[in-house]
């Protein structure tokens, strides 16, 4: 037995604030990324990438979403040695604060036609500050709602700040719906892309006050105060002696991440540019499926509690394998109720492979390391993942002419996630810091 076998529960008032703050932090943190996605699908090639087709522009613009992507790892690096040693809430302060500088510095930003060639230099660097951000938010959020969870219900609570994704996707578009709808392309493109940036800077005062009431865990702090269990470079463990854990990790949320940001970018643009639709039609579909999304990562995590992480994790998977191969074909019949149920569909798919994931991604790391050994994972995962599929998916529609190659190229990665969580070693009922009443991970494979 380790010194936290014996750590005592949160109670459910303090483990459902902790949930709660994680969510609305994370929503809002991940709403600030993700309007990004959705300017650069829509207006900013044009902005601040002037003169080039309209395909090498949305590549541009695809190529500075992909920096934030590149600047998660450094993120959860730094964030999570920081918070390994000091502790969750300091980090996931630090995390919004960056990331509501980044996204309001870009509303206000000037774009190519004022500055020159500063414009699309301010946005990438902005665009990095931005990934620094939410690079230490999801290991810090996922923390503070699993390590606070009840015995029993990690999966569930965990599911928390992974909800928060979609609902910050949800967030982001409603902004942009009624701009696109009632605004004209000129106003549009003259400002109106900038109102959901600025309106950032309220929704992180909303997540900053709600973040400063959070408390560290028992687990954590009883592992802060073991001297034996303490680690001076955190990062340092999990490369050298965890590094197959964290590949592993990371390679079964390549599909995850990278599908559904094709799913949420990409399509917006395809749907418009190759189908014909508008932009607010597009993004009325989008709406539709986030609440879908959301159920898919309830209804796995509160599953993964009674079944085991590892058993729910290999089952979204291969259906997401399914899913993917769908998916455009669906899109590609230009029918609207058709291309609700593709939409539907693949978010309730991915909301099921991502319900699972906090719980399961925390229970492969002793507390002394967790916050460094699950970001990095999951931010391996992201960059392989998400940081590519817009740019990959551009490229290979421009090559080849068909939505085939990127069926082929999501088939694929689906299957990488498979074969991922197939070969990820479990431990039976999570490190020591978690054995309180868990179902081993196993039960049910």
């Amino acid at each position: 037995m380790t010194v936290l076998d014996s750590t005592p529960q949160s109670s459910t008032r303090a483990a459902r604030k902790a949930a709660l703050g994680s969510f609305v932090g994370t929503a809002i943190e991940w709403y600030d990324f993700f309007i990004y996605g959705t300017a650069a699908a829509l207006v900013l090639g044009p902005q601040f990438f002037p003169g080039s087709s309209d395909v090498a522009g949305t590549l541009a613009a695809f190529a500075t979403l992909a920096v934030g992507f590149i600047a998660r790892p450094i993120g959860g690096v730094v964030m999570g040695h920081f918070g390994d040693r000091i502790g969750r809430k300091s980090m996931l302060v630090v995390s919004l604060l960056l990331m509501g500088f980044a996204t309001v510095a870009i509303g206000l930003l000037p774009n190519y036609a004022a500055i020159g060639v500063a414009a699309p230099i301010l946005l990438v660097a902005l665009r990095f500050i931005q990934g620094l951000g939410v690079g230490g938010e999801w290991g810090g959020a996922v923390l503070v709602a699993t390590e606070n969870a009840p015995a029993g219900k990690r999966g569930l609570y965990g599911a928390a700040p992974q909800i928060g994704v979609p609902a910050g996707v949800l967030l982001a578009n409603l902004v942009y719906l009624p701009l696109t709808a009632f605004l004209s392309e000129e106003t549009f493109n003259a400002w109106g892309w900038r109102v959901p940036f600025l309106a950032s800077a309220v929704l992180v005062f909303v997540a900053m006050w709600i973040r400063l009431g959070l408390e560290e865990s028992a687990e954590f702090k009883a592992a802060k105060d073991a001297p034996a269990t303490e680690e001076k470079l955190p990062i340092l463990e999990v490369l050298t002696q965890h590094w197959k854990t964290v590949l592993l990790a990371g390679g079964t949320f390549i599909a995850t991440n990278g599908i559904a940001y094709a799913y949420m970018v990409y399509v917006l643009k395809y749907g418009e540019a190759t189908l014909g639709f508008s932009k607010t039609t597009m993004l009325t579909l989008l709406i539709a499926s986030c609440p879908f999304w959301m159920a898919g990562m309830a209804f796995a995590a509160w599953r993964s509690d009674l079944v085991g992480r590892r058993n729910i994790y290999i089952k979204s998977s291969a259906a997401l394998v399914v899913a993917a191969a769908l998916f455009f074909p669906l899109m590609d019949t230009a029918i609207l109720p058709v291309m609700l149920v593709a939409m539907v569909g693949l978010g309730f798919t991915l909301g099921c492979c991502a319900g699972p994931q906090s719980a399961l991604f925390a229970e492969l790391f002793p507390a002394k390391i967790r916050y460094s050994g699950a970001s990095l994972g999951y931010q391996v995962g992201a960059i392989l993942g998400g940081g590519l599929a817009p740019m990959v998916a551009t490229s290979l529609f421009a090559a080849t002419g068909t939505s085939l190659s990127i069926t082929g190229y999501f088939v694929l990665i689906a299957l990488i996630s498979l074969m991922s969580i197939l070969l990820l070693r479990v431990p039976s009922a999570g490190h020591a810091d978690f054995t309180d009443s868990r179902r081993s991970s196993e039960e049910g494979v």
